[in-house]
C-alpha cells in the first residue's frame, strides 16, 4: 500500500495569523515551506475561508493587546486575495468593535462575526453579506464578551461563547434573534457536531489570575434541543480551542501554565492537543505541542490536524492516526509573533 505523504496535499495552502507581526503567513501545506506574508493592520486574531469566492476574511481585534488587557478594540476586518497574497479590502464594522470569532455560511453568502459589547448595549454577531462584503445586521447575544462563534450545517442556528457569562448564547439566524441560553460556567472554543444536534463547549472560562476552587475544566456536550448540558468530557486543564474533523474527531487544545505573580497568564508550559471520538465521546489519546494552544484545525480529509501556540509562536502538524508530531512551523523565525488563526485552503479545483 502506499505511503501518505508526510504532511498536507499537494498544493494545498496554510494560512496562519501572527498577531505581533502583524501578519497572515501561508505555508505549503506537503512540504511545510513558507510561501510569504501580507502585512495586515494590529492585532489580527482568527481567519475563515471562503472558498466560493477564495477569499480569506481576517478579524482585526484590538489595537494592542488581548482580551481584558488591551489597547483599544478595533472595529474592522482585514479581506485578503490568498493566491496573490494581497489584502483586498479592509471592512469598516463601526461602531461594533471587538470581532473575533468568524464562521461561514457559503450556501446563503453569510459571514457571522462576534463582537464585544459597549455600555450602551451587549455584544452581539454581526451579518456580513459576502457578495457585496458588507454588514446586514446584527444579533445580540445579551452577554459583553461573544468570543467564538460556530454555525450548525443547516446554517439557521449559530452559537457565541462568552468568556466569562455563564451561558452559551444560541441565535435563531433564520430570525435573527436570541433563542435561548444554556449554561455552562464560562465557555471558550466550541464546535458543532456533524448533524447539528449537540455543541462541544470549553469550559469554564480560562481566568489564569483566579484563585479559589473553579469548575472542573472540560468539554461540555450541550444537547440543542434542550439548551443544556448532558455530559461533559473531562480534560487535566483548561481548554481554549476546540475543534470538530470531517472524520468526527473531537480535538481540544489544552493550555498549561504555572502561577506567576507578575502575569496574568501565568508562566506556560508545553501544551496538550486531547483527542476524543466525537460519536462515542471516549478519549482516544493525546500529544504534547507548543506553549498556549490557541487555534485548532484540519486538513479537509481529517488525516491532520494542526494547533497554533501563541506563546511559542509555533504551528506543530499533528497525524491523528497515530497522534504524533510530525512537523512544527516556526512562525517567530520571522519576528511574526503570537501565532493565532488558522485557515487550510484547499488547492483551486
Amino acid at each position: 500500500m502506499q505511503s501518505c505523504p508526510r504532511t498536507g496535499r499537494e498544493g494545498d495552502v496554510l494560512a496562519v495569523v501572527s498577531q505581533s507581526g502583524p501578519t497572515v503567513s501561508f505555508f505549503d501545506a506537503s512540504t511545510d515551506r513558507h510561501l510569504g506574508s501580507v502585512d495586515v493592520p494590529a492585532e489580527p486574531h482568527e481567519l475563515c475561508f471562503d472558498a466560493t469566492r477564495r477569499l480569506l476574511w481576517c478579524s482585526l481585534t484590538y489595537h494592542s493587546g488581548y482580551y481584558h488587557a488591551n489597547g483599544g478594540r478595533r472595529s474592522d476586518l482585514a479581506v485578503l486575495d490568498p493566491d496573490t497574497r494581497r489584502v483586498v479590502e479592509i471592512v469598516d464594522l463601526g461602531p461594533e468593535h471587538g470581532p473575533h470569532g468568524l464562521a461561514l455560511d457559503p450556501v446563503r453568502d453569510r459571514l457571522y462575526v462576534s463582537v464585544e459589547g459597549s455600555d450602551d448595549r451587549p455584544g452581539g454577531v454581526v451579518v456580513i453579506d459576502t457578495a457585496t462584503r458588507r454588514p446586514l445586521g446584527r444579533i445580540d447575544t445579551d452577554a459583553p464578551g461573544p468570543h467564538w462563534f460556530a454555525v450548525d450545517p443547516a446554517g439557521r442556528t449559530g452559537f457565541a461563547t462568552n468568556k466569562e457569562a455563564p451561558f452559551v448564547s444560541v441565535v435563531d439566524l433564520e430570525r435573527g434573534v436570541l433563542a435561548a441560553k444554556a449554561e455552562v460556567p464560562g465557555s471558550e472554543g466550541l464546535a458543532v457536531s456533524a448533524d447539528g444536534s449537540q455543541v462541544f463547549v470549553a469550559g469554564p472560562y480560562a481566568d489564569f489570575s483566579a484563585t479559589g476552587a473553579r469548575p472542573a475544566p472540560g468539554i461540555r456536550v450541550l444537547d440543542v434541543r434542550t439548551a443544556s448540558v448532558v455530559d461533559v468530557l473531562p480534560t487535566r486543564d483548561v481548554v481554549l480551542p476546540v475543534h470538530l474533523t470531517s472524520t468526527g474527531r473531537l480535538l481540544a487544545g489544552e493550555v498549561r501554565t504555572t502561577a506567576d505573580p507578575g502575569s496574568r497568564l501565568g508562566r506556560p508550559a508545553p501544551g496538550r492537543l486531547t483527542v476524543f471520538a466525537a460519536g462515542t465521546r471516549e478519549r482516544l489519546g493525546e500529544v504534547e505541542v507548543g506553549l498556549f494552544p490557541l487555534t485548532v484545525t484540519s486538513s479537509p480529509d481529517g488525516r491532520l490536524a494542526y494547533v497554533s501556540c501563541a506563546v511559542s509562536s509555533t504551528v506543530d502538524v499533528v497525524d491523528l492516526e497515530t497522534l504524533e508530531r510530525l512537523a512544527g512551523l516556526d512562525v517567530a523565525k520571522r519576528g511574526e509573533a503570537g501565532a493565532h488563526g488558522l485557515a487550510y485552503l484547499p488547492r483551486p479545483a
